[in-house]
């Protein structure tokens, strides 16, 4: 089934079963997400950003929560 086959489909389901799967992907999409971001901080992708954060903190161009 390619993309096209699936809007169709989803064009002809009624708008409760349209709810459920947006809700649906809006909770698959988040859970990819996640596991990118994790997969991210372990291979230390996420080192620099972190890093700048420290310096603006350090420097005064942030405040603390």
């Amino acid at each position: 089934m390619d993309l096209q086959e699936i809007e169709t489909a989803i064009t002809q389901l009624p708008r409760a079963q349209v709810a459920e799967l947006a809700t649906w992907f809006e909770q698959f999409h988040a859970h990819h997400w996640d596991n990118q971001i994790e997969q991210d901080a372990r291979d230390e992708r996420l080192n620099s950003l972190l890093d700048e954060a420290k310096r603006d903190f350090d420097s005064g161009r942030c405040e603390s929560l």
